[in-house]
């Protein structure tokens, strides 16, 4: 099968990658670890903004925005996906070989994919509310007021700020 994907210099895009054969590995310390680590060792060489970032166990969605006159995301992650396996070593298989993207098209695309990121650990029935989820950008939200506390949870408010 043959994979086309939409690059956009400066462009807005949700991720989704998958750990292979969806091991629930990623939210394990050691993996975390080495997942932060190759993150900011990419972002070094090929920087980029992180909107939003929700971890899963088997797999984790997030929201980058890409300098003004770059688009190259499949090198990030290709990079980020190198690093990592490498810090984790050769007798557990990290990921899955491709990723799943979107571009993202105007505020309220933006606003779907950032609420339905952070919803994520309710959805698949991890936590009853959002702000028991440890391993997400909800709470850096919640700090600047973006959210309230207890979106996402019984009693939900789901109207957010968010200002860019």
């Amino acid at each position: 099968m043959r994979y086309r994907r939409f690059y956009q210099t400066g462009g807005t895009y949700f991720f989704t990658v998958v750990t292979d054969k969806r091991q629930k590995i990623l939210t394990d310390e050691t993996v975390r670890s080495a997942l932060r680590q190759a993150v900011m060792t990419v972002r070094e060489r090929y920087p980029f903004e992180i909107e939003a970032w929700v971890l899963m166990p088997d797999h984790l969605h997030t929201i980058w925005h890409l300098p003004e006159n770059d688009a190259a995301y499949s090198e990030r992650w290709r990079q980020i996906k190198r690093y990592s396996q490498y810090l984790i070593g050769r007798e557990c298989q990290l990921w899955q070989k491709r990723f799943w993207e979107h571009t993202i098209r105007d505020e309220t695309d933006f606003i779907h994919h950032f609420n339905y990121l952070h919803f994520n650990p309710v959805k698949h029935g991890y936590v009853e509310q959002v702000s028991d989820w440890p391993f997400s950008t909800f709470h850096r939200y919640v700090k600047q007021g973006v959210y309230p506390k207890h979106w996402g949870g019984s009693n939900v408010d789901f109207s957010i700020k968010y200002d860019g």
